[in-house]
């Protein structure tokens, strides 16, 4: 029997802490599907931090060139994720960053977003780093993005699950 694996998202933002605001959004879902969007930043957001573009590769210019408008992403969330939960290893942050994108465009998330700890059992959590280092081992060179990242957590967590 094979058990599906929950949703996963992440959030790329502009830097962290007071005054960042997230960039890229992606998920998987438990079929494996994912989307993927740049986020166009809106005039008044403008914090930026050289140590977050050099970890994602995303610049200023490609958001202007790629993003797309924050109403159409949190729309496209809405619609995709709709009713579900949703999981991210870093709560906390992304919590932040998709309050923000929802907020800026008066809308509110249609799915829940939960930290991922809920769901890992002790002996699960005490291995996660560990089975995470050993997933991004396992594939090939990949961009760190906010899709291929939800990507390599589902994966993490079915690397988990098989060896229990």
């Amino acid at each position: 029997m094979t058990t599906l694996l929950p949703a996963i998202i992440d959030v790329e933002a502009s830097g962290f802490g007071r005054g960042s605001y997230p960039i890229e959004v992606g998920f998987v879902l438990p079929d494996g599907s994912t989307y993927c969007s740049l986020i166009l930043p809106e005039p008044h957001w403008t914090h930026w931090d050289a140590s977050a573009e050099r970890l994602h590769q995303i610049t200023p210019q490609v958001l202007t060139e790629h993003g797309r408008p924050a109403v159409e992403v949190a729309r496209r969330l809405n619609e995709r994720l709709r009713q579900q939960t949703v999981y991210s290893d870093g709560w906390a942050n992304d919590y932040s960053w998709l309050g923000l994108l929802f907020d800026e465009v008066d809308m509110t998330p249609a799915f829940r977003l939960e930290n991922l700890r809920r769901i890992l059992n002790e002996d699960e959590a005490a291995r996660w780093h560990a089975a995470k280092d050993a997933e991004l081992s396992a594939t090939p060179q990949q961009r760190h993005r906010a899709s291929t990242d939800a990507r390599v957590i589902q994966q993490t967590l079915a690397r988990l699950r098989a060896a229990s």
